[in-house]
């Protein structure tokens, strides 16, 4: 670690944390969604637009924080495109969602399930990750892992396209299943991005 004379604003911290567990509350709501009924979808869609409002409040009083703050724990522009890329991950989750109720989808495809299961795995572990930016220390773990798992929801998507192109689905259910699982995608290689941004900030700072 680099050391420093200076105080630092460490609030960050706990403002990073709080958007990760908000994005792990987005995770668990995918994850009823999948069990849920068609009837009961539309409440499961409000709770999950209340997380994504709920996840800009937590990236604004980032941004505030930054901007109000002269000296801050790490580089601005990774302060900046970490809170970016967390709010990014709930913008695609609260999207999915709403496509699944707009479009009135009665059955989803099994390997949808699969995206999602590999998404929550990986908000459980970024929400375990942030509190570890105080120290830097224990962090390499998680981007592997979180690479790993981003290969795998590729994986995933790869054969969900296969799976919605072989003549199963009429051609608009075919459409629409797919702007499903490409924003499903989309939030894969966010978590992705947060991941690798931690990396790099670790790397900046070791």
């Amino acid at each position: 670690m680099r050391f420093r004379l200076t105080p630092r604003e460490t609030s960050f911290y706990d403002l990073f944390a709080i958007s990760a567990d908000n994005v792990l509350s987005g995770s668990k709501l995918l994850m009823e969604l999948l069990a849920a009924e068609p009837a009961t979808r539309v409440e499961i869609a409000d709770r999950m637009r209340a997380a994504e409002h709920a996840g800009d409040d937590a990236t604004h009083a980032i941004f505030h924080q930054l901007n109000s703050s002269f000296i801050t724990p790490f580089d601005r522009e990774d302060i900046y495109r970490l809170a970016s890329r967390l709010d990014d991950i709930m913008d695609f989750m609260e999207e999915a969602v709403d496509l699944v109720v707009l479009y009135e989808l009665q059955e989803l495809p099994k390997g949808v399930a699969q995206q999602i299961e590999v998404l929550h795995r990986a908000a459980e572990l970024t929400a375990e990750a942030m509190p570890h930016l105080r120290t830097m220390e224990h962090l390499n773990e998680y981007w592997i892992e979180v690479n790993r798992l981003e290969n795998q929801a590729d994986q995933i998507h790869r054969k969900l396209l296969a799976h919605l192109f072989n003549g199963t689905y009429e051609a608009i259910e075919v459409m629409k299943l797919k702007q499903v699982v490409d924003v499903l995608e989309e939030a894969a290689d966010a978590f992705e991005a947060v991941a690798n941004t931690v990396e790099t900030i670790v790397v900046k700072e070791s």
